[in-house]
């Protein structure tokens, strides 16, 4: 009867094609096909797709008239760069919300490092540094440190102040990150304040929205893209309470702002108390923090203005003329901010998402998608595009929100992704480890040490968050190389 239910489902939604192979399948595979079948809403697909591909003809239709861009007003953005004046006051604000339990933190990781070379989730992926720490550990050392920081400079009892990590993985990443959490003992991280969880998917699609077969008893799928960040917040977590999910765990918890960002920026300052503040301060609902673009034909969106809303826009939609606008006063591009997936919210907006989620359009990316011929069985490998993934982006909220904010901070202390296969010389491993270690290097010569030059020392996140506790390397001198675990061991580099 369920069968007969869904199939009927199925072939009204104008799908029933599933079905083209079913009664040769075996009774295993027929139930797994119903199973899948089952937890797919077809009609919000189909609903889905009819939205995503009129606004695809909308914006390419000619006659449109379409929103004004415009630079980002000069009250919605502040810079640490430029006009650091505000930053320790900021940085104080962010602690004390930390200190006071108030403070989550969002962590998208559902890629998978097959441009790097591996099948394994980008998280684990080693850069090369001198301890061969992950990306995974060298955020879960930070969020430990940023813990330690809050206790003392907010006089807390030790082990009181807690950061939840929720962990957003994809289908093929999450039993993998899973296990290497739990292999690693969760970095020192209580396993309970780490939250792992998987984002959604949606099937692919042929060009003309008929879902597609991987095989003859599966429905091939996609992840949902990271905007399907905000969906996978209310998606149950497993456990045997079934309401509970990341919202709910986030109100339990007495969490009020929450940070999220890319698993792929090793530089990243992971519940950075600046931005924190910074946002706080400001009452921001929702914000972003930018770079500043690297020259003006940078191949980066930006954070900008679309009519009378916020809104990332492509740098293929700005002219060439907008892109080298320049401010006559500071000489800086006025299409500058450049945009580096890494947001704060509030937990209110996060809880809001739902009810604007359905005017939001996804957007199609076409893809060479294995498949199966429904006339003859035969499997299908493509060797041009012959289907379709629906994405969401995360910042498709943003013209939506009420009080949006920018904060710009240096793109070498806050900004180096890994996006390309060894060697290539952009966004790699080694431009990772490069800057990474430039960073420390800056740490100690700040704190008032000198770093001999070739001498590469590699500062665990325990030993320091953003270069705060290196007071006793003042006036030392570093000739070695090294990685060291506490302040001490610094002095076997001497």
């Amino acid at each position: 009867m369920a069968d007969n239910t869904i199939r009927t489902k199925y072939q009204t939604a104008g799908q029933g094609h599933l079905f083209t192979f079913f009664a040769s399948l075996s009774d295993g595979e027929r139930n797994a096909l119903i199973q899948q079948l089952a937890s797919i809403d077809v009609d919000r697909v189909n609903k889905i797709y009819r939205k995503a591909v009129d606004a695809e003809k909308e914006l390419s239709d000619p006659s449109r008239v379409a929103d004004a861009i415009e630079p980002l007003p000069v009250e919605a953005c502040e810079s640490v760069v430029n006009s650091p004046a505000s930053e320790s006051q900021w940085r104080q604000e962010g602690l004390g919300a930390i200190a006071r339990g108030e403070v989550g933190v969002l962590l998208m990781a559902g890629g998978q490092g097959t441009r790097l070379g591996s099948s394994a989730p980008k998280g684990c992926y080693d850069i090369g540094l001198p301890s061969h720490k992950s990306l995974f550990q060298y955020q879960a050392e930070r969020i430990a440190r940023l813990q330690t920081v809050a206790e003392t400079e907010c006089k807390k009892p030790k082990g009181s102040v807690v950061i939840p990590w929720y962990v957003m993985t994809s289908g093929p990443t999450r039993k993998e990150t899973e296990a290497f959490f739990e292999k690693n003992k969760y970095f020192g991280l209580l396993p309970k304040n780490v939250v792992i969880f998987e984002q959604g998917t949606l099937p692919c699609l042929t060009m003309d929205g008929k879902f597609m077969l991987e095989t003859p008893s599966r429905v091939a799928v996609a992840p949902d893209g990271n905007g399907g960040l905000y969906a996978a917040t209310r998606a149950p977590l497993p456990s045997a309470n079934k309401s509970r999910t990341v919202l709910s765990d986030l109100s339990t918890r007495g969490v009020l702002y929450v940070h999220a960002y890319c698993v792929d920026n090793c530089l990243v300052k992971v519940a950075d108390p600046v931005f924190l503040g910074y946002c706080i301060s400001k009452q921001a609902d929702c914000a972003a923090k930018v770079v500043p673009k690297s020259s003006p034909s940078e191949s980066v969106g930006v954070v900008a203005r679309r009519g009378e809303k916020f809104s990332v826009v492509e740098y293929s939609e700005i002219t060439k003329e907008q892109a080298e606008l320049r401010n006559s006063k500071t000489n800086q591009l006025m299409f500058n901010a450049a945009n580096i997936a890494n947001h704060f919210y509030t937990t209110a907006f996060l809880r809001s998402v739902e009810s604007f989620e359905s005017d939001l359009a996804f957007h199609i990316a076409r893809k060479k998608i294995s498949t199966v011929n429904l006339e003859t069985r035969e499997p299908i490998k493509p060797s041009k595009p012959n289907g379709m993934k629906l994405e969401m982006f995360v910042f498709d909220v943003f013209p939506y929100t009420k009080r949006f904010a920018v904060l710009e901070v240096a793109r070498n202390e806050e900004f180096s992704p890994l996006k390309n296969a060894p060697g290539t010389g952009s966004d790699d491993p080694g431009t990772s480890r490069r800057d990474l270690l430039a960073q420390h290097r800056r740490f100690l010569e700040k704190a008032g040490a000198r770093v001999q030059d070739g001498v590469e020392i590699e500062l665990s996140p325990l030993v320091t968050y953003a270069g705060e506790g290196l007071e006793s390397v003042a006036s030392k001198n570093f000739i070695k190389t090294g990685h060291v675990e506490n302040v001490e061991e610094l002095d076997a580099l001497l």
